[in-house]
């Protein structure tokens, strides 16, 4: 694991309130205390943290789910209600991790569709709704943003297959890199393209001037996006050029 993985991962540990100190961190990591230390170090150096006696605490909290899903909460419902309307019934979705992915899951009631994911938010949106079958992917929670990661849902998205994939992003690069903050999230969502015949990325405007810190995808990964984002935007513009239907709400 390269050292600026493995900082990412420490932040992670940091933010979703899991063991921080630097004992139990070097045991998580299979490396010394003293790289834990050095990589606790240049992250309070970068302010992403703040060292205290034995170990680290977040210098700013990941903001929790409730408060991102209503944010912007117009334009992602615009959003859902179109990339729902992409779906035929009978198919089998993928339901990525988010907000936006979210408000597509409240559009999907009384569908006869079957939805797998790994978001706590659309298990809870979708369960009373008998039509729907539900596959869930297990894995680590992460409390704080209602999802399961880790290694059991990574495996179980290999024995899988599905007509579509709905993605989200905290972010889209100049570059047309699809952009991600929290690193544990990410080989979920390469699971989740690995196993889609169609990809459809739900970005609502503010995303493309937005970045993370992890690369996802690029735009030949990607069959469309679903955005409020105007068609003058240089990055909607991109994607055209780049052969991704860009599907405007």
């Amino acid at each position: 694991m390269l050292a600026a993985q493995r900082r990412e991962l420490i932040l992670d540990a940091v933010r979703s309130g899991q063991t921080a100190g630097v004992v139990e961190l070097a045991q998580r990591f299979d490396v010394s205390e003293m790289t834990v230390r050095r990589d606790l170090g240049q992250l309070a150096l970068e302010g992403r943290l703040k060292r205290v006696h034995g170990g680290a605490v977040s210098e700013r909290e990941e903001p929790p789910f409730e408060q991102i899903a209503v944010e912007r909460l117009a334009e992602k419902d615009r959003i859902g209600r179109a990339a729902a309307a992409l779906v035929a019934d009978g198919q089998t979705l993928m339901i990525d991790i988010g907000t936006t992915t979210l408000q597509l899951a409240r559009h999907l009631h009384g569908r006869k569709v079957t939805v797998v994911t790994s978001s706590l938010a659309v298990i809870e949106e979708l369960m009373p709704d008998v039509r729907i079958e539900l596959v869930v992917l297990g894995g680590s929670v992460r409390r704080n943003y209602r999802s399961m990661v880790g290694v059991l849902a990574e495996d179980a998205l290999r024995q899988l297959s599905c007509d579509i994939a709905f993605l989200g992003a905290s972010g889209i690069s100049d570059d047309l890199f699809v952009m991600d903050t929290t690193m544990v999230e990410v080989p979920i969502k390469r699971g989740i393209i690995a196993a889609a015949k169609r990809t459809v990325l739900l970005a609502d405007a503010a995303k493309f001037s937005m970045h993370g810190s992890v690369r996802v995808c690029n735009a030949a990964d990607l069959d469309a996006v679903v955005t409020d984002a105007h068609r003058s935007e240089p990055a909607v513009k991109a994607l055209e050029a780049a052969e991704v239907e860009v599907i405007a709400v």
